[in-house]
């Protein structure tokens, strides 16, 4: 090794403990993962990585109205070079990396690599072809200087210490699937804040999806999630009231009446939305509602909908998100 690349070699490390060393840093500022993925994708370090190895090829699949969370962009940057230069390092010859966001709502905690918490996140994954972890490494993946290969031209043997340090001071969780010979997927669990970043023209003026005063009844199991549409519902000109279950919404209905009911699919205990929503039809046949859900459009939400329910919104949802389908559905 040449004194200059020796040089190199300990610039980079003293980077690594440098953002090791400034943990802790307030994490305050509005960003999107979208944003930060695509910059770094563009990066001098990035095409650095790249001329190393040239038969690395990246690709992405980023969520169009990926939600925005809180961090420290230098932070999140290292990381992501970080897991890209892990990867690369792990396809000496040749593949793929695929990296993903996209907005997950948990309604139960999960277990993996991580004991995940029950919430609102904006996830990104990084899937290689690469040789794949040995489950014993993958325990001691996030210990500095802990490694099973000679360092690479951008390794530290500190890189995934940053990752962990980094996802950890946001708040955030890590899980790790591995298969030896197969590939690695490594996904980042960030909480969603409803900060936004700045004004963005591409999104439709407020105006266009605003209420008159409209009653919507919000039918949610979680209070968390009860509180954040409510807000937002309200933020939009609408009268809000919400309950807990899908027996209540019904109780509620039979004396009280709603223009809209926003209901969750999966409730526990108690019926579920699509048993809900016939409870209520039985009742006022012409009830309009719309689905919300963390989960894809299951048979329950199909079948809600051929009873009439409007629009299926998946968690978590933006302002635009909801305020369109609550408008869209009101007008029918």
């Amino acid at each position: 090794m040449t004194i200059q690349k020796s040089g190199e070699k300990a610039a980079v490390i003293v980077q690594d403990l440098l953002t090791l060393a400034r943990r802790g840093v307030s994490i305050t500022d509005v960003l999107n993962l979208n944003h930060i993925i695509s910059e770094q994708l563009k990066s001098p370090e990035f095409e650095k990585l790249i001329s190393f190895y040239p038969d690395v090829k990246a690709k992405t699949d980023l969520e169009k109205d990926l939600l925005n969370i809180k961090g420290s962009a230098a932070h999140l940057s290292k990381s992501v070079m970080n897991i890209l230069s892990n990867a690369a390092e792990a396809m000496p010859g040749g593949g793929t990396v695929l990296i993903s966001t996209e907005n997950l709502y948990l309604d139960r905690p999960i277990k993996g690599y991580n004991h995940v918490e029950s919430g609102e996140y904006v996830t990104v994954t990084f899937s290689d072809t690469g040789m794949g972890i040995p489950e014993e490494d993958a325990k001691r993946i996030f210990e500095p200087f802990y490694t099973k290969k000679v360092m690479g031209r951008s390794g530290t043997g500190l890189g995934m210490a940053v990752v962990w340090g980094t996802v950890k001071d946001h708040k955030g969780y890590i899980d790790i699937q591995s298969m030896v010979g197969k590939g690695t997927t490594f996904t980042l669990y960030f909480p969603v804040t409803r900060e936004e970043i700045a004004k963005d023209e591409s999104l439709l003026p407020i105006v266009d999806y605003m209420g008159k005063g409209e009653l919507i009844l919000v039918v949610d199991d979680v209070e968390e999630q009860r509180e954040i549409a409510t807000g937002m519902l309200r933020k939009l000109g609408y009268s809000v009231t919400s309950v807990s279950s899908g027996e209540e919404a019904v109780e509620y209905l039979k004396t009280d009446s709603a223009d809209l009911i926003v209901l969750d699919m999966i409730m526990d205990p108690g019926i579920n939305g699509r048993e809900t929503y016939e409870r209520i039809i039985s009742l006022y046949p012409n009830q309009k509602a719309i689905i919300a859900s963390g989960f894809s459009e299951t048979d329950d939400v199909k079948a809600a909908q051929k009873l009439g329910a409007g629009q299926y919104i998946k968690k978590p949802y933006t302002l635009e998100k909801i305020g369109i389908a609550v408008k869209d559905e009101l007008k029918k």
